[in-house]
């Protein structure tokens, strides 16, 4: 049976647009890091890449390439590892240059990281891009967080934050770092910025 993560995993990937808590667990991804303002075509070239590498490991029966384990499954969503700069933490106004993020797409488990790195080589072959250099084959393991869905545009972000942050203080919880995540469940590029839709998640612990 197809492995769709809109199914299979709605906790992870479609929770409802009010606060709720979750406890992620590890998982494999393509990464590249990365420092700057979102909206450059250094970015934009990035995702591409990710992709590029995420679609290679699906399409790997096509090349009569069968992985150990392997099954069929959606391409997992973009997702986003967001961070500030420490020169920019005092300022008043969001700079989006100051940035500095991790932009990832998840793999499944029969992923390893020699298949990784062989698509990675493979992919180089076929389309060279100097960003593969840069991409990580890694786990991440972010444990108990809340999240919930964002509606709207990226720049009102900081309104459900507040709501999620309003849920901590209500139920005995703490946040544990301003580092926060984004799996992204639109595509920004042929989406109308009120009808995107985000998932937001930072990591907590209950307080003492």
């Amino acid at each position: 049976m197809k492995y769709e993560w809109k199914k299979q995993a709605k906790e992870l990937y479609l929770p409802k647009n009010k606060p709720e808590l979750v406890t992620v667990p590890n998982f494999k991804f393509f990464m590249i890091d990365g420092k700057g303002n979102p909206n450059s075509e250094e970015f934009s070239e990035a995702i591409g890449v990710l992709y590029s590498l995420s679609y290679a490991i699906k399409m790997l029966p096509k090349k009569d390439i069968i992985p150990e384990g392997y099954f069929d499954y959606t391409v997992f969503p973009l997702e986003g590892i967001w961070d500030l700069a420490e020169e920019a933490r005092m300022m008043e106004i969001l700079d989006k240059n100051w940035l500095i993020y991790t932009i990832m797409i998840r793999q499944p488990d029969f992923v390893t990281d020699k298949l990784a790195l062989e698509v990675i080589n493979s992919v180089k072959l076929k389309k060279p891009h100097p960003l593969l250099d840069q991409v990580r084959f890694n786990r991440l393991e972010e444990g108990l967080c809340v999240q919930m869905l964002h509606l709207g545009p990226y720049d009102d972000e900081p309104e459900s934050f507040s709501i999620m942050e309003d849920y901590c203080a209500q139920n005995n919880l703490k946040r544990i770092t301003k580092i926060h995540r984004e799996i992204y469940l639109s595509d920004a590029r042929n989406t109308q910025p009120d009808k995107l839709k985000t998932v937001l998640r930072f990591k907590v612990e209950y307080q003492n």
